[in-house]
């Protein structure tokens, strides 16, 4: 092969790169909705188990985060990757991507992962949400929710809380206190699922169209917010 041949050849596969990390990126957008679907039907199907569904029907908005210890191992430390959907005057918004991190979180207790679950209760929840960073605790009020479909949640001190969270590790579902972890908006997997910047207020707003893959997981959440 000709040195101006293989030079062309080069060119050509660097040329190609943006685009396969690209379409890379996007599928791991889609397993994250995926498995963020299935993390949300389970939780919610386990007997006497779940969230108590009136809190479900006030949240403003729901971020399933799904255990994933091999990716945890390769960052190191407590780390995860989740979506964040908000409800809407035309149902459930388009997926927000997000990371969380902190010392609190437990991924790899055991060499068992856990699924997170936190609920935006009020508009100032949904307000750092639609920050960059925020730290639950700090910057945001958070507590450990009450579990159980008809758990009396009305008269529950921690309702003052502006996040409510859950975990679930090794088949085990509680409400968990994550005060210090911090959550980071995931702008390169937004990019990659939307195809270029989007505005994260037009997302959670509902004035996004919510991709196909997303469609699993708006399913599970309206199913359980009627």
């Amino acid at each position: 092969m000709s040195k101006k041949l293989l030079i062309v050849c080069m060119l050509g596969l660097l040329a190609g790169l943006p685009g396969l990390a690209s379409a890379g990126e996007r599928n791991d957008d889609v397993q994250r909705l995926e498995r963020s679907a299935r993390v949300f039907h389970e939780i919610m199907t386990t007997p006497d188990k779940g969230i108590p569904q009136d809190l479900l029907n006030s949240a403003k908005c729901i971020a399933v985060i799904p255990g994933d210890t091999k990716f945890a191992f390769v960052l190191g430390g407590d780390y995860g990757r989740g979506v964040a959907m908000c409800h809407t005057a035309r149902g459930w918004s388009a997926p927000l991507f997000l990371t969380v991190e902190g010392g609190s979180i437990g991924y790899q207790i055991g060499g068992s992962s856990t699924d997170l679950v936190l609920l935006f209760m009020n508009d100032h929840a949904l307000h750092s949400l639609l920050s960059d960073r925020f730290k639950l605790g700090a910057d945001a009020s958070v507590a450990a929710g009450p579990v159980g479909r008809t758990a009396a949640a009305g008269t529950d001190v921690k309702l003052d809380a502006e996040i409510l969270s859950y975990s679930r590790s090794k088949g085990i579902f509680a409400g968990v206190s994550l005060d210090g972890t911090v959550v980071h908006a995931d702008k390169d997997a937004d990019r990659a699922m939307y195809g270029a910047e989007v505005d994260r207020h037009a997302i959670l707003g509902g004035n996004l169209p919510a991709p196909a893959s997303a469609a699993p997981l708006r399913h599970e959440l309206a199913e359980y917010t009627k």
